[in-house]
């Protein structure tokens, strides 16, 4: 293996090389090496950025400044032609630029081998580093997933804990979780019930679930629970209040140990939901494929390990990006292709992504426990 990556990093340094002389670069190209195998730096260690390659663009939140591919650390690892099919379908709803580009990529063969993948979009792309308008090219990268839950159209002993559509009850509609809570019994019809009040936020945490549905006769049907909408209420970690009121430490706040804390303490569980007075509501989906993600902001179906949530104040729906960050439980690096197809009320800054890990027990698990130090690249059409 080390040998094909050896081979892999040479043929790519003859890619920057040739593109270095098509474009008539004013400096003369870096050297490329071997993609480095160390972990992102953390938070603590300051980064010294390299000479840009021109100009930076600005928005509202962030700042792109023109590199060299030499900079992307792990360029040539991931295996990028298996990027083609989320690729293709992100130019249904393209980026701003991406327009042409997206005209031929969907008119070309894909790739056949990574060294095509990454040839072809050393050809047509140029790496913008992405930083803060003060300069800090450092954030955080947190995971989310798609739960999956048992459910009951009808409550019972087990299943006693609702779901809701977006209300028709004007007042309710608006109203704290707390209310919610205490009132909807005469005035809300749940969509189904779950057993477990935890299940129930983190569900509405991540935006959307898998539900499968027990039936009067005994048949299962499997359906997907959509985000429709909340009670305009803002959202409040409820890990953080935990670390507020001293009960957990902060490297301690993820969710296996907060619902942990709510399982050992059922007295005190409600004050935990409430401290979150935001009430997340959903619409039903029939899951004709269990293969597809669920919709994100931009509207498309969210790939496991290509998608992820963005500030769009920052990074345009669709753009396309190189991640460099660390897996949560084995702290080996992730360095790889993403595109920016949603965002999330908690996704706020230049440098700041939600990994979408996908369904199943290891989703739950790294997703649950991802809080990790960050640096992205955007690819631009040339």
């Amino acid at each position: 293996m080390r040998a094909l990556h050896h081979g892999l990093a040479l043929a790519l340094a003859l890619w920057i090389a040739l593109l270095a002389l098509l474009t008539g670069c004013a400096s003369p190209p870096p050297q490329p090496s071997p993609a480095p195998v160390t972990l992102p730096p953390t938070p603590s260690a300051p980064l010294q950025p390299p000479s840009p390659l021109g100009d930076f663009t600005q928005n509202e939140r962030a700042r792109w400044t023109p590199v060299p591919w030499s900079e992307l650390p792990g360029w040539g690892e991931d295996a990028a032609e298996s990027l083609w099919p989320a690729l293709r379908q992100n130019c249904a709803r393209p980026a701003p630029g991406w327009e042409k580009l997206c005209a031929r990529l969907l008119l070309e063969e894909a790739p056949g081998d990574r060294l095509q993948a990454h040839g072809w979009l050393m050809t047509h792309l140029q790496p913008h580093r992405v930083e803060s308008l003060d300069g800090n090219l450092q954030g955080l990268a947190t995971g989310y997933f798609e739960p999956e839950l048992r459910a009951r159209r009808q409550s019972d002993a087990r299943f006693r804990v609702p779901l809701f559509g977006p209300p028709a009850d004007a007042q309710l509609a608006r109203a704290p979780r707390q209310q919610i809570d205490q009132q909807w019994p005469g005035r809300l019809q749940p969509l189904l019930y779950v057993e477990d009040a935890l299940d129930a936020l983190l569900l509405q945490i991540q935006g959307s679930g898998r539900v499968s549905v027990r039936e009067p006769d005994g048949s299962e049907t499997r359906l997907r629970l959509a985000f429709a909408g909340h009670n305009d209420q803002p959202y409040r970690s409820v890990g953080r209040w935990l670390i507020d009121q001293g009960l957990l430490k902060a490297h301690e706040a993820n969710w296996p140990t907060i619902k942990a804390w709510g399982q050992a303490n059922p007295a005190r569980l409600n004050e935990l939901l409430w401290a979150n007075p935001r009430v997340v509501f959903f619409r039903l989906e029939a899951l004709p494929d269990p293969s597809l993600g669920p919709k994100g902001a931009q509207g498309l179906p969210l790939t496991p390990g290509r998608s992820i949530a963005v500030d769009k104040a920052a990074i345009p729906y669709g753009s396309l990006l190189w991640l460099d960050t660390t897996e949560p439980l084995s702290q080996t690096p992730l360095r790889r292709l993403v595109l920016a197809q949603d965002t999330g009320s908690a996704i706020l800054g230049a440098v700041r992504a939600d990994y979408f890990w996908g369904w199943g027990p290891e989703a739950e698990a790294q997703a649950g426990r991802m809080k990790q130090a960050l640096r992205y690249w955007l690819l631009l059409p040339r």
